[in-house]
Protein backbone atom coordinates (compact mmCIF):
# COMPACT_ATOMS: atom_id res chain seq x y z
CA UNK A 1 0.00 0.00 0.00
CA UNK A 2 1.53 3.34 -1.33
CA UNK A 3 0.22 6.71 0.16
CA UNK A 4 0.45 9.77 -1.69
CA UNK A 5 0.21 13.40 -1.19
CA UNK A 6 0.90 16.12 -3.41
CA UNK A 7 2.05 19.79 -2.85
CA UNK A 8 3.19 22.88 -5.04
CA UNK A 9 0.26 23.95 -6.87
CA UNK A 10 -1.04 27.43 -6.97
CA UNK A 11 -1.64 30.63 -8.94
CA UNK A 12 0.81 31.54 -11.56
CA UNK A 13 0.63 33.79 -14.75
CA UNK A 14 1.43 32.74 -17.74
CA UNK A 15 4.90 32.35 -18.72
CA UNK A 16 5.80 31.27 -14.80
CA UNK A 17 7.42 28.43 -13.34
CA UNK A 18 6.11 26.22 -10.55
CA UNK A 19 7.36 22.73 -9.37
CA UNK A 20 5.23 20.26 -7.62
CA UNK A 21 5.83 17.51 -5.28
CA UNK A 22 4.68 14.22 -4.60
CA UNK A 23 5.33 12.74 -0.85
CA UNK A 24 4.92 8.83 -0.95
CA UNK A 25 4.68 6.79 2.18
CA UNK A 26 5.57 2.78 2.24
CA UNK A 27 8.55 0.79 1.72
CA UNK A 28 10.56 -0.04 -1.43
CA UNK A 29 9.40 3.22 -3.52
CA UNK A 30 12.28 2.06 -5.86
CA UNK A 31 9.91 -0.53 -7.34
CA UNK A 32 7.19 1.88 -8.06
CA UNK A 33 7.25 3.83 -11.32
CA UNK A 34 5.71 6.83 -10.96
CA UNK A 35 3.45 8.97 -13.23
CA UNK A 36 1.96 12.75 -13.12
CA UNK A 37 -1.77 12.96 -14.80
CA UNK A 38 -3.30 16.26 -15.07
CA UNK A 39 -7.21 16.98 -15.18
CA UNK A 40 -8.63 20.10 -16.26
CA UNK A 41 -12.94 20.90 -15.55
CA UNK A 42 -14.76 18.70 -18.50
CA UNK A 43 -11.83 17.26 -19.75
CA UNK A 44 -10.19 13.80 -19.03
CA UNK A 45 -7.41 12.82 -17.23
CA UNK A 46 -4.05 13.31 -19.13
CA UNK A 47 -0.57 11.87 -18.98
CA UNK A 48 2.12 14.98 -18.12
CA UNK A 49 5.07 12.73 -17.24
CA UNK A 50 6.29 9.24 -15.95
CA UNK A 51 9.10 7.91 -14.56
CA UNK A 52 11.21 4.45 -13.99
CA UNK A 53 11.30 3.17 -10.45
CA UNK A 54 15.43 3.31 -10.69
CA UNK A 55 15.39 7.14 -12.27
CA UNK A 56 17.17 6.03 -15.28
CA UNK A 57 13.94 6.94 -17.76
CA UNK A 58 11.36 9.67 -18.18
CA UNK A 59 8.62 9.86 -20.69
CA UNK A 60 6.54 13.08 -21.71
CA UNK A 61 3.17 13.77 -23.08
CA UNK A 62 2.76 15.96 -26.03
CA UNK A 63 1.29 18.78 -24.21
CA UNK A 64 3.85 19.62 -21.78
CA UNK A 65 6.70 18.15 -23.57
CA UNK A 66 9.97 20.75 -23.26
CA UNK A 67 8.37 22.11 -20.63
CA UNK A 68 8.51 19.94 -17.98
CA UNK A 69 10.83 17.51 -16.17
CA UNK A 70 10.11 14.79 -13.99
CA UNK A 71 12.70 13.47 -11.25
CA UNK A 72 12.52 11.40 -8.20
CA UNK A 73 14.65 11.15 -4.99
CA UNK A 74 14.21 7.40 -3.86
CA UNK A 75 16.18 8.08 -0.71
CA UNK A 76 12.69 10.69 0.38
CA UNK A 77 10.63 8.70 -1.21
CA UNK A 78 9.23 11.73 -3.62
CA UNK A 79 8.85 12.50 -6.77
CA UNK A 80 8.99 16.43 -8.47
CA UNK A 81 7.66 17.34 -11.70
CA UNK A 82 9.10 20.85 -13.22
CA UNK A 83 7.06 22.99 -14.78
CA UNK A 84 8.49 25.94 -16.65
CA UNK A 85 6.54 28.29 -19.49
CA UNK A 86 3.02 27.50 -17.98
CA UNK A 87 -0.04 28.62 -20.20
CA UNK A 88 -3.67 29.13 -19.33
CA UNK A 89 -4.22 25.98 -20.70
CA UNK A 90 -2.38 24.08 -18.18
CA UNK A 91 -4.78 24.73 -15.47
CA UNK A 92 -5.61 21.86 -13.72
CA UNK A 93 -5.87 19.81 -11.13
CA UNK A 94 -2.46 17.60 -11.08
CA UNK A 95 -2.37 14.15 -9.31
CA UNK A 96 0.66 11.98 -8.49
CA UNK A 97 0.34 8.14 -9.04
CA UNK A 98 2.52 5.43 -8.01
CA UNK A 99 2.22 1.76 -10.14
CA UNK A 100 3.03 -2.03 -9.18
CA UNK A 101 6.02 -2.29 -11.74
CA UNK A 102 9.07 -0.54 -12.24
CA UNK A 103 8.39 0.43 -16.11
CA UNK A 104 7.30 3.58 -17.33
CA UNK A 105 3.31 3.80 -18.30
CA UNK A 106 1.38 6.60 -19.61
CA UNK A 107 -2.06 4.83 -18.77
CA UNK A 108 -4.11 5.96 -16.51
CA UNK A 109 -5.48 2.72 -15.59
CA UNK A 110 -1.80 1.27 -14.99
CA UNK A 111 -1.86 2.90 -12.01
CA UNK A 112 -3.06 1.73 -8.53
CA UNK A 113 -2.72 4.24 -6.12
CA UNK A 114 -3.43 8.12 -6.73
CA UNK A 115 -2.65 11.43 -4.24
CA UNK A 116 -5.68 13.61 -3.80
CA UNK A 117 -4.16 16.17 -6.20
CA UNK A 118 -3.37 19.41 -6.14
CA UNK A 119 -4.75 22.60 -7.94
CA UNK A 120 -2.68 24.64 -10.68
CA UNK A 121 -4.29 27.66 -12.42
CA UNK A 122 -1.91 29.77 -14.55
CA UNK A 123 -3.67 33.67 -15.40
CA UNK A 124 -3.38 35.18 -18.66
Amino acid sequence: QVQLVESGGGLVQAGGSLRLSCQASGRAFNTYAMGWFRQAPGKEREFVATITGSTISTYYGDSMKGRVSMSRDNAKNMVFLQMNSLKPEDTAVYYCAARNNRLLSTRSADYAYWGQGTQVTVSS
